[in-house]
């Protein structure tokens, strides 16, 4: 049986493992703000309400249509309201408020805000224990291809896709750690995708009071 030898396997299995680990700092990014935060994009705390909202203190009382506004908040929140319908919905609670327009408007804002910050430590969360598996994974990996190399010290060197052929479990546990690495590149936009509707929501509901 024709042998394995260390130098393809090891070259193969440190490039992936860099490669989804590094690259986010490759790409020019901030650097993470933790070992375990893989994202490019620097992880930052809650979205702060002076940074998007230059409208109205938060009142002192809740309005008296507390459930229109939570209904209408948990809208704006979601990624699945379109702006353009958001700007509807808008347009009709305003119109609807009366004199206490910019109370109301200010309580939607603080639910709102309220709403995506929760969403937004979810996701972080997620990404960190994401973040974590593919450690665990990688370092499977490394193991396995450790435990090859050191079995085929003075085999005859092979090509990466045939020694992909000769132990399926590494290539397995490959494909399964690059597809998470390509998954968590996606992930890792939703924080910032978030802020960015947390401003356009407050700009639309500031462009009413």
């Amino acid at each position: 049986m024709r042998q394995i030898a260390p130098f393809p396997l090891c070259v193969f299995c440190a490039f992936f493992v860099f490669c989804a680990f590094a690259g986010p700092a490759l790409a020019g990014g901030p650097p993470p703000a933790d070992d375990d935060w893989p994202c490019a994009q620097r992880r930052t705390g809650a979205i702060s309400r002076a940074a998007v909202w230059s409208g109205p203190d938060s009142p002192e009382s809740r309005s008296e249509d507390e459930a229109a506004v939570a209904s209408l908040a948990r809208k704006l929140a979601s990624r699945r309201t379109p702006m353009d319908e958001a700007e509807t919905l808008i347009d009709n609670f305003a119109n609807e408020a009366g004199a206490d327009k910019d109370k109301r408007l200010t309580r939607v804002f603080d639910s709102t805000l309220e709403l995506i910050n929760n969403e937004r430590d979810k996701v972080i969360s997620g990404i960190l224990r994401y973040a974590r598996g593919q450690k665990i994974l990688a370092a499977k990996v490394r193991e396995e291809a450790d435990k090859v190399s050191d079995a085929q010290e003075n085999a005859e060197p092979i090509a990466p896709d045939e020694l992909e052929k000769a132990h399926p479990e590494l290539k397995w546990d490959k494909r399964i750690f690059d597809d998470r690495a390509r998954a968590l590149t996606y992930v890792c936009e939703t924080p910032v995708l978030l802020e960015k509707r947390a401003f356009a929501i407050a700009q639309a509901l500031q462009r009413r009071l």
